[in-house]
């Protein structure tokens, strides 16, 4: 009986906490690859902007400052810096001097030379890691057709 009741409160406090964290917008979350060749800098900048576009990160939202970033991931605070300063010169972020770094209200275009370029690094570290779990090219290109919308679009 004393094992059920304090199952009971447990799941009780369980549950607390998950509803409490729903309600909460969950924190956007860098993640490094250190084995991908990609530059450090450059997979910060990339993720931001695949947040931005998937709709993770929203206009107005803060992203960690620069040292806490450093510290969290382990990397040089220049490295960091390097990223932040990129997307603010592109448009993506603002700084505020003593608030923090936040998502800029506008969505900056790429050009086409920037969209090229991640095309290019998608599609290369797509090809790498399936080649490694034994996948071919051919296999991948179907998969990829099966993706689109309607058969009349398939090559």
């Amino acid at each position: 009986m004393t094992i059920l009741y304090l199952s009971s409160i447990t799941l009780v406090f369980y549950m607390t906490v998950k509803l409490a964290a729903a309600g909460k917008k969950r924190q956007f979350e860098f993640k490094l690859d250190l084995h991908s060749g990609v530059p450090v800098y450059r997979q910060l900048i990339d993720q931001v902007r695949s947040g931005v576009a998937s709709g993770s990160l929203t206009a107005g939202d803060q992203l960690p400052t620069m040292r806490q970033l450093a510290v969290d991931l382990a990397i040089n605070p220049n490295t960091v810096l390097r990223a932040y300063r990129e997307l603010e010169l592109g448009g993506l972020l603002e700084t505020h001097q003593g608030t923090g770094t936040f998502v800029a209200n506008k969505k900056p275009e790429k050009n086409n030379a920037e969209r090229e370029r991640q095309l290019n690094q998608l599609t290369g570290e797509f090809a790498a890691r399936a080649g490694a779990a034994g996948f071919t090219v051919e296999e991948l290109l179907d998969r990829l057709r099966d993706l689109l919308p309607h058969p009349a679009q398939r090559r």
